[in-house]
């Protein structure tokens, strides 16, 4: 009888944001038999000026908890110094993207970038095999060794939205110890426990580790500086005044500031913002209802479609799932959708999956409305 071949020990990076769930990889990918390092990227320069306790993932007090983490595992931690590339790549492009009148996705782009690049790529150049998260997403790998980035076992955990932008290059390297169990956060936090780790009740955090008290209008407004615009409706007439179209979202209802009800007496959203002259254009929100759309710098996780074919879509990090029908043309994506659907912003991005499988990403340029602003 021959006995099975145990698969070998991987020489494993794990990047430890000071939670509970990287924590809990970690330890999950040294228990495996992995040789297992604990990094935590140190992303502001500033880390003090970041969201204090547990809500960011970014300051000092961070950065003790996951070294307090990998003591408890009992694994070799470093703290790399990342500010400067976070800075360019993510900060600098979320202000870029708003300036711009376009919503983006700060977390999807620091995976990107900095999780899976940056880090992946000094990771490899020192000889470790791969790059170990805390994320809810599965990678499995097929017959002929290729591999696939695939849904979480518990969808309501699911993370593969904002992994999207993965390549096949950076899946080959990238390991997901939370993703194939069927745990609910709170087991998650009783393993934490059982383990020693001390991360177990720290809350989670949440909103843009960048931005120090949540508020995203008020820093834009501090980068950008305010600059007062006029709220229009359908049909151009003024209703109001902002002091920044960056400072509004497409499909946004509240904070809208427009003292005159609509007509109808039912609420008013943002139709279209207009970075050149400043103006913010609200309505019905029927007139959010959107068909198709078109998506620039696709990133595929392994061979890139061919031919127009049906997939399911995810447009928001905690958002549902829509039938499409996409298709690449000329390096760009078009969408149409089965059902309308509402809020759809450039600079989001959307995701394809078939089945559960992930099939990539792009970056939403433009959108075609079943009732354009304006008519």
């Amino acid at each position: 009888m021959t006995e099975t071949a145990r698969p070998r020990p991987l020489r494993v990076l794990a990047a430890m944001s000071g939670g509970v769930d990287s924590a809990v990889a970690a330890a999950r990918a040294a228990e495996a038999g992995h040789d297992v390092t604990g990094v935590h990227l140190a992303l502001s320069a500033n880390p003090q000026s970041f969201r204090t306790g547990a809500r960011g993932c970014c300051t000092i007090e961070d950065s003790r908890d996951a070294r307090r983490a990998a003591d408890v595992i009992g694994i070799p931690f470093y703290v790399w110094d990342l500010a400067d590339r976070f800075r360019e790549d993510v900060v600098e492009d979320f202000i870029a993207e708003y300036e711009a009148g376009r919503t983006p996705n700060p977390c999807l782009r620091c995976n990107e970038k900095i999780k899976f690049a940056a880090l992946l790529d000094k990771a490899l150049a020192l000889g470790f095999d791969a790059v170990c998260t805390g994320h809810y997403a599965t990678v499995l790998t097929k017959p002929d060794g290729t591999r696939e980035l695939h849904r979480a076992s518990d969808m309501a955990k699911d993370q593969s939205y904002v992994l999207g932008v993965l390549d096949e290059k950076q899946l080959a390297h990238a390991m997901f110890p939370l993703g194939d169990t069927l745990t609910t956060k709170d087991e998650i936090r009783a393993e934490a426990e059982r383990r020693g780790l001390a991360v177990a009740k720290k809350p989670d955090s949440h909103d843009i580790c960048f931005i120090a008290d949540g508020d995203t209008q008020g820093f834009l407004a501090n980068r950008l500086g305010k600059a007062e615009g006029d709220i229009l409706d359908e049909s151009g007439e003024k209703l109001g005044t902002h002091d920044g179209a960056f400072g509004f979202t497409i499909g946004q209802r509240k904070g809208l500031r427009i003292g005159t009800p609509a007509a109808d007496g039912k609420p008013r959203y943002v139709l279209d913002i207009s970075p050149v002259n400043n103006t913010v254009t609200v309505g019905p929100a029927a007139a959010l209802d959107v068909t198709a759309l078109t998506a620039i710098k696709p990133r595929w996780c392994g061979t890139p479609p061919t031919g127009s074919a049906v997939y399911t879509a995810q447009l928001r990090a905690h958002g549902g799932e829509t039938e499409v029908t996409a298709e690449l043309v000329d390096g760009e994506l078009h969408v149409t959708f089965t059902d309308p659907v509402r809020g759809v912003a450039p600079g989001q991005a959307i995701v394809l999956y078939d089945d559960t499988r992930v099939v990539g990403s792009a970056t939403i340029a433009t959108t075609t409305r079943r009732t354009p602003a304006g008519v």
